[in-house]
């Protein structure tokens, strides 16, 4: 995609989609000047293990996986919007309660409601922006637009955490409440603008039907017209949970993708959580200096080569361009579970690698959830890919005790050999089946229909 397709293509955003941008970085960017040292709070103030930090961070995550499924799903049918101002408080309440909170049991409750929020917050804004872009190119660009501003926001939280003292410092937590509190505000005033744009658009529409028609024709289309929408909106709201589960039961080639993708996040999720807890435990000199140089490195990268890739794998398909994204996460693993511990660039090596996956592969899964997911159950598919989220809960367990019992270095090395499994996984795609419907609206969709393309 050239720079003048893709200038031309951002013209075409939408304001609000304008205002998730920029909230998206504010609130990333305070959310990762105090959350990634989380882990070092809870093991400075109670003397955790490894497992036992890991299991509340991963009860904590299994919990909202649950949550944000059901209310992704409901979002289809009540909107997104009243659900976007529920997580976007949800938030808020808790970052305001870990600045206050002092003992564990209080931990537990506020870690999950963090989680919670997150895991309703991300399927939502997916959803939401392929409600309000019909374009699947300019769809395509606006996640990766969003994948970008969120990058922005990691790289420049931690760093600006270290620079102000804020790392490790409970109090800092107001600093990302506040930031939601300012992100609810442009939303409202977002949605009320976009509400208002559309309507003229409608009524545009409708002017120019009844200038073309005669009046007593365009009294009973209109009639018509209101019938049909009524019972279009009544088929869309009749869709149950039940239905949803039994499509997403049937639909084999989305299962085994979700498997693959949980995988792929358990092994990312050992750098937000075990790769923390390994390097503090080890002692290791400049601690809070090398997790924000961590941080900030994974973003940079993403940030500085996230076009640039995008370029270069326009001609590639979607399961091509991933299994080059896992072939550099397996060799990342390999790394790290070779590096020595004491050994500061050797870790920013390895990172370099694995963001350069990460870029690679983030954006495109969203993608290709958006490619295969039929429009009336968009919101289904999404929040059925939270449960990509089960990978992110279990590794900060699942890392935790193999930190405990085995070592660092057998963990990561076991992560480049689960970087092997998800290659095949996605190699088994194309053999796998879907529902007669869904195989249906493909075939009246050349983009859908392609999915591997």
């Amino acid at each position: 995609m050239s720079s003048d397709v893709s200038i031309s293509r951002m013209k075409q955003f939408p304001l609000l989609m304008w205002i998730l941008l920029f909230g998206s970085f504010i609130t990333r960017g305070s959310f990762y000047m105090v959350w990634p040292f989380l882990a070092v709070i809870l093991y400075e103030k109670f003397s955790l293990t490894a497992t036992e930090v890991g299991l509340i961070l991963s009860v904590a995550a299994i919990v909202s996986v649950f949550i944000s499924f059901v209310g992704s799903a409901l979002s289809d049918r009540i909107g997104r919007k009243k659900l976007m101002y529920f997580s976007g408080l949800l938030y808020i309440i808790s970052f305001s309660l870990l600045a206050e909170i002092d003992h564990i049991e209080g931990y537990v409750i506020v870690i999950t409601l963090c989680s919670i929020a997150t895991a309703l917050w991300r399927p939502l804004i997916s959803a939401l922006i392929g409600d309000m872009i019909d374009d699947s190119k300019t769809r395509e660009l606006a996640m990766q637009s969003l994948y970008f501003v969120v990058n922005v926001g990691c790289a420049v939280g931690p760093m600006v955490g270290v620079w102000m003292g804020l790392t490790g410092e409970q109090s800092s937590f107001y600093i990302t409440a506040m930031a939601f509190v300012f992100l609810l505000c442009l939303l409202s005033w977002g949605f009320y603008q976009h509400e208002k744009q559309e309507a003229a658009i409608e009524t545009s529409k409708a002017i120019q039907i009844k200038e073309k028609e005669v009046s007593t024709t365009v009294k009973l289309n209109s009639e018509a017209n209101k019938a049909k929408s009524k019972k279009e909106e009544g088929k869309k709201e009749n869709v149950s949970f039940k239905e949803i589960s039994k499509i997403l039961r049937q639909d084999k080639l989305f299962q085994c993708l979700i498997l693959a993708n949980i995988i792929c996040m358990f092994i990312y999720g050992q750098m937000d959580s075990s790769l923390i807890q390994y390097l503090t435990r080890a002692e290791v000199p400049e601690l809070l200096m090398l997790i924000s140089t961590i941080i900030f490195t994974n973003a940079m990268v993403i940030i500085t080569t996230q076009f640039a890739m995008l370029r270069m794998m326009a001609h590639i398909s979607l399961i091509a361009r991933i299994q080059i994204g896992l072939v550099l996460l397996a060799i990342s693993q390999l790394w790290m579970g070779l590096n020595p511990v004491s050994l500061f660039w050797g870790w920013i090596g390895a990172v370099i690698i694995m963001s350069l996956a990460e870029t690679i592969l983030f954006p495109t899964m969203n993608v290709h959830i958006d490619r295969i997911a039929p429009k009336h159950l968009r919101g289904a598919y999404f929040g059925a890919s939270s449960f990509y989220e089960f990978g992110f809960a279990f590794a900060p367990l699942g890392g935790g005790l193999i930190l405990d019992y085995f070592g660092g270095s057998t963990l990561f090395i076991c992560s480049a050999v689960l970087s092997l499994v998800v290659i095949y996984l996605y190699a088994m795609l194309s053999k796998m089946p879907r529902p007669e419907f869904v195989t249906s609206e493909q075939d009246d969709n050349p983009v859908v229909s392609n999915v591997s393309e």
